[in-house]
């Protein structure tokens, strides 16, 4: 992969994300010139308490000096406060960035794995029943709303079966550490896992099961036929391998998605992550929180698309023009 080629994909990361972060500043100022007076309105508070506030949030002086003060505490690492728990918003999202990379990451891998496989076989296997009844399977769950789907299994499986809790991180008051710690945390997070892993699987599945397809009349095919493999050889050997470019980039981008959580189903099973974070951000409003949150979905969304770049590069040498 050629040096050049990495440079500018880089270069061009870093451009997005200074442009993110002068956006990120200006949104939310536009959309409320003055936080404060919005946050603490109807609240027993003198005009002394409001700058006090004010000056606390850095929402003293001018828009430009606002705005160096806000680049220079990002690049820092200082997100500055929330305005709801007074807590520094890096804690804050510290705190919950882990529920949500185990939900949505475990969901994201459970699903890219079942999805893979489905849409080898099925269009390996065109118009066959199996074809037929995953790809209908697989665009029913993608078309349900994953909130919906959720409400149902939290109806069904801890409502009226009571197999599992309806919602939380862990047992409330739970002192429990080590392996039962992880035990518990697993078994309540069954159904928003399960939850999304539907979801997701549609995706993946129609993403593959079409690559396949057109993998499935090309020339190198027929001659790894005629050389004598069998069937189950070209499939694994030529036509997966070939076919997966596509779902590559689709997985590398999901990744991207993971950080900014599954806000619908972190609110149905009170899932104390980042999406349940920007819910209550919104109710809020909490702007500081709102403003790290936004900064860190898109950090994450750019790294993934240079990811997926560069690994095009790699796998794809046209690409980086080698």
């Amino acid at each position: 992969m050629r040096a050049r080629f990495v440079v500018a994909k880089v270069a061009g990361s870093l451009a997005t994300l200074a442009f993110v972060l002068v956006v990120n500043f200006f949104l939310f100022r536009v959309v409320n010139d003055d936080p404060t007076a919005s946050m603490f309105r109807g609240r027993n508070m003198s005009a002394d308490q409001i700058q006090q506030r004010r000056e606390q949030f850095d929402l003293t002086g001018s828009r430009l000096e606002q705005f160096i003060a806000y680049v220079g505490q990002t690049l820092r690492g200082n997100l500055g406060d929330s305005f709801l728990s007074n807590r520094p918003v890096t804690t804050e999202i510290r705190e919950a960035i882990w529920p949500t990379v185990a939900l949505v990451g475990t969901s994201t891998v459970f699903a890219m794995v079942i999805g893979i496989t489905l849409g080898i076989y099925a269009g390996w296997r065109r118009r066959s029943k199996f074809d037929v009844a995953s790809t209908s399977f697989s665009m029913f769950t993608y078309s349900v709303p994953d909130f919906w789907l959720g409400m149902l299994l939290l109806a069904f499986f801890s409502v009226s079966l009571g197999w599992f809790p309806t919602g939380g991180f862990e047992d409330a008051g739970s002192t429990a550490t080590g392996l039962t710690a992880l035990l518990d945390q697993a078994h309540h997070m069954v159904l928003p896992a399960l939850t999304l892993t539907l979801a997701y699987i549609g995706e993946y599945m129609i993403v593959m099961r079409s690559s396949i397809l057109d993998t499935v009349g090309e020339d190198y095919l027929q001659l790894a036929r005629a050389k004598g493999l069998r069937d189950a050889d070209v499939r694994k050997r030529h036509a997966v391998p070939n076919a997966l470019l596509p779902v590559v980039s689709l997985t590398a981008l999901n990744f991207g998605f993971i950080l900014s959580g599954a806000i619908a189903v972190e609110s149905i099973f009170s899932w104390p992550g980042l999406g349940q974070a920007t819910l209550e951000a919104i109710r809020g409003p909490d702007f500081p929180m709102l403003q790290g949150l936004f900064l860190l979905f898109s950090a994450s969304l750019i790294v993934a698309n240079l990811a997926v770049d560069l690994l095009y590069g790699f796998l794809d040498p046209r690409v980086a023009g080698r």
